[in-house]
């Protein structure tokens, strides 16, 4: 079966730097949607950034732009997420997905289309 297994996650201070990564296992990995979202307390899940793991088209939440960059290595079927100058609105738990059916481009960050998941990394941002 699919399994996505995060690590990476941690405490860093303000302006500091993070890269999660995601191991996936049990599908193809290729011809998927796979991405990373967070949530925090009191807070609906939200879409960080996703990349089609054929071609590698990416899209990132506006929040992270310039700031967070998704990337894959195909051949060991991870993903990764660099967070670069964090801020405390970054703390959040961050969680792996894929999803194997198309998704439109409006609907790309949005968790409902992504039926895989995995346990999450905790990532704290102090200021």
């Amino acid at each position: 079966q699919v399994q996505l297994v995060e690590s990476g996650g941690g405490s860093v201070q303000a302006g500091g730097s993070l890269r999660l990564s995601c191991v996936a296992s049990g599908y193809t990995y290729s011809g998927y949607w796979m991405g990373w979202f967070r949530q925090a307390p009191g807070k609906e899940r939200e879409g960080v950034a996703v990349i089609y793991t054929t071609g590698g088209n990416t899209v990132y939440a506006d929040s992270v732009k310039g700031r967070f960059t998704i990337a894959q290595d195909n051949a060991k079927k991870t993903l990764y997420l660099q967070m670069n100058s964090l801020k405390a609105e970054d703390t959040a738990m961050y969680y792996c997905a894929a999803a194997q059916r198309a998704i439109l481009p409006w609907w790309r960050l949005h968790a409902r289309y992504y039926e895989y998941w995995g346990q999450g990394t905790q990532v704290t941002v102090s200021s």
